[in-house]
């Protein structure tokens, strides 16, 4: 997925981009486009080149002593040593490439060489795997459930993530027997695929074959094999036809129509297939149908009711967390791929809300579904399309259906991977922002490093620090940035002085001659502001965070003794301590500054995603609505704003808004009421 400049691939050969490390030569590890493929604007960097910093590290680290660095001992049922893709006789699915998608990206991120050791076993076993006719990976019947046998073990739907997998090692590592491997393993594809096609055993593969296609147009750039173009068109025909669903049929208004997780995954389908033909129906198809999912599915926190399938906006709905990994992972391509600010911002909101507050702080239990209004966590059935015997809310290892257990990991380091790029005109690109430091090649191949140095999206300002290998002093490169929708105006300066103010919604772009030390700082001015939802409720959001209600938790450890090997040994439910029925007193759009109050608490603490470290606040004027009550152990429907019947208790009370990621329970959609 390293795509764009054809005239660069051509001055820098593939040989040099597959030397040993200690030889690197400039744009080592770049991967620019071929002809006929699409130029892109943005191109991903080496994995290893963009390092996190600040609270971005620390999730990182949660994640290594947390879940990420120790399923195979907290899961060993699937993720130990009787892995098929270990070459055992245990899962041959897709958990172990679900786990191995996340866990290799963090540990090269983080140069760990534990968490190295551990991935280089599944990487071996599945690169020795490959057969004389081009398959690999495991190939023999398998069950991996008490009860459950499968006999599809050449499906195509596990090999995509272990194709993920293997683009990443080399991404990383260079290793040549990964381009061996995918060349024959395509080339068995463009020979089975017209008499096994995408859907020949599962579903799966013909939602989510986008996955399948970007590395087969990776590839081509690397190796100009012409086959893959055949291969692409083929994937693309057998695909389902995610252009003709969002431009001409009403699959994201009617509720069940797809599965989340599939939605989520597949829907950067022409925005992939758009490399190999760039028209702008494929452009167009996405813009609708991100427009639509805003308009019939989406929620405050950036996803959508899909519990497992489509259902609507309610913000009791659930949104799974693999929908959530999934989802920015489509983004970071289409944004690639495209350049348009809008999937940025949308990629920032999953990431700053929905992300962090669906695993716990250790990164060792993790919720199956959220809801966006989520005000208490038991095991109870919700209006859930799926109920997995209702532990989907409950945070656990196993809760709701192990997938996620598998799924989640890849989130912050895809995260981390994707906060800058190279770009097609030799400069260097910050589009999504994080406290990080990067190494990359601008110009005609000179060295630079840049240390970006933020607590956003806490705060406003982003200073970035270029240090420049050149022995002439300067180097003239365009530098990229991302003006957020949001933002009503940006102040750029550099080395103190201000360079321009421009407005929101843009790719900024300076291109000068930088030398070492020079000094660039974006401020990005938060306001607040208000988005509305499922029956005209109101969010109140400042930046790319939602803010959400500050409740009181409660949280009991539950000994499942009932069905542990399903669901776990133990789980968490949180119980409310504090009222949550309260609707908003209506503010106009012009008032909301003088009428919210926000409080920041100082310094930003190394992990600021809970309560307690929760870095800013909001005073928000609300008034209890003594009729909206529990229902099936949630909050009960909730009730149209602004209804000029509605019953509410007297007393305007104020009320505590933190960012949505700290909370467990929340309200996030707020009814709104007259102040009167």
């Amino acid at each position: 997925m390293k795509i764009a400049f054809a005239v660069l691939f051509l001055c820098f050969s593939f040989n040099s981009i597959a030397q040993k490390k200690q030889n690197k030569t400039p744009f080592e590890g770049y991967v620019y486009s071929r002809a006929p493929l699409h130029e892109n604007p943005y191109i991903q960097l080496p994995l290893g080149a963009i390092k996190p910093q600040g609270w971005l590290k620390e999730m990182l680290i949660r994640q290594k002593t947390g879940a990420t660095g120790n399923l195979d001992k907290l899961y060993p049922l699937v993720m130990g040593s009787r892995n098929g893709w270990l070459g055992g006789d245990g899962d041959q699915w897709e958990r172990g490439p679900y786990w191995i998608d996340g866990l290799l990206p963090l540990a090269y991120i983080l140069d760990d060489k534990e968490l190295i050791a551990k991935v280089k076993p599944w990487v071996e076993w599945t690169i020795s795997s490959q057969q004389p006719d081009g398959y690999f990976g495991p190939s023999k019947d398998y069950s991996y459930e008490p009860g459950l046998q499968r006999d599809n073990s050449r499906d195509w739907w596990p090999k995509m993530v272990m194709l993920k997998v293997l683009q990443q090692y080399y991404s990383a590592t260079g290793d040549r027997r990964v381009i061996n491997l995918l060349t024959n393993y395509f080339k068995y594809q463009l020979k089975q695929l017209p008499e096994k096609p995408l859907d020949h055993w599962t579903f799966w593969a013909r939602y989510r074959a986008a996955d399948n296609m970007e590395v087969v147009y990776w590839l081509y750039n690397i190796t100009g094999d012409t086959f893959l173009l055949k291969l692409g068109d083929l994937l693309h025909k057998q695909s389902f036809n995610f252009t003709n669903a969002f431009l001409n049929t009403d699959m994201l208004s009617t509720m069940g129509s797809i599965h989340g997780v599939n939605l989520a995954q597949g829907m950067k389908e022409p925005a992939i297939y758009y490399q190999q033909h760039p028209e702008a129906q494929y452009l167009n198809a996405m813009q609708k149908g991100f427009a639509d999912l805003r308009k019939y599915d989406e929620m405050a926190h950036g996803l959508y009711g899909g519990d497992e399938a489509l259902h609507g906006n309610n913000p009791t709905q659930g949104s799974e967390l693999c929908t959530a990994v999934e989802m920015m992972f489509t983004l970071e391509n289409t944004l690639r791929i495209t350049g348009d600010v809008s999937y940025a911002d949308h990629l920032e909101k999953i990431a700053f809300n929905a992300l962090p507050t669906q695993t716990t702080d250790d990164y060792m239990n993790r919720q199956y579904f959220q809801q966006a209004n989520q005000v208490m966590i038991t095991r109870q059935a919700h209006n859930f399309d799926v109920n997995h015997d209702g532990t989907d809310v409950c945070y656990g290892l196993l809760t709701g259906y192990p997938c996620c257990t598998s799924n989640m990991h890849q989130g912050w380091p895809k995260f981390t991977q994707n906060l800058w790029y190279a770009t097609a005109d030799k400069g260097l690109a910050a589009l999504v922002y994080s406290p990080s430091e990067v190494n990359a090649y601008v110009g005609n191949g000179t060295a630079v490093s840049v240390r970006e140095e933020t607590a956003y999206p806490f705060e406003e300002g982003i200073k970035f620090t270029l240090n420049i290998d050149n022995k002439d002093g300067a180097v003239t490169f365009p530098f990229h940035l991302r003006i957020p929708d949001w933002c009503t105006k940006a102040t750029i300066k550099i080395n103190g002085t201000v360079w321009k103010e421009v407005p929101g919604n843009q790719m900024v772009i300076i291109n000068r001659a930088w030398k070492s030390s020079d000094v660039v700082e974006l401020e990005l001015p938060m306001h607040i502001f208000k988005n509305t939802w499922y029956e005209n409720s109101r969010s109140i959001e400042r930046g790319p965070i939602v803010y959400a209600l500050k409740m009181g938790e409660e949280v009991k450890k539950i000994e499942n003794n009932k069905d542990a090997a399903q669901y776990g040994g133990h789980y968490f439910e949180v119980l409310p301590t504090t009222p949550w029925n309260y609707g908003l007193v209506n503010v106009l759009d012009d008032k909301l500054a003088e009428s919210y109050t926000v409080e920041k608490k100082g310094a930003i603490a190394s992990y600021p995603w809970n309560l307690d470290n929760a870095p800013i606040q909001i005073k928000a004027k609300a008034k209890r609505i003594p009729g909206w009550q529990l229902y099936n152990e949630m909050a009960g429907p909730i009730p149209y704003s602004i209804a000029y019947n509605l019953k509410t208790n007297d007393t305007i009370e104020e009320i505590t808004l933190v960012p949505y990621g700290c909370t467990q329970l929340r309200i996030s959609q707020f009814p709104v009421i007259a102040g009167r």
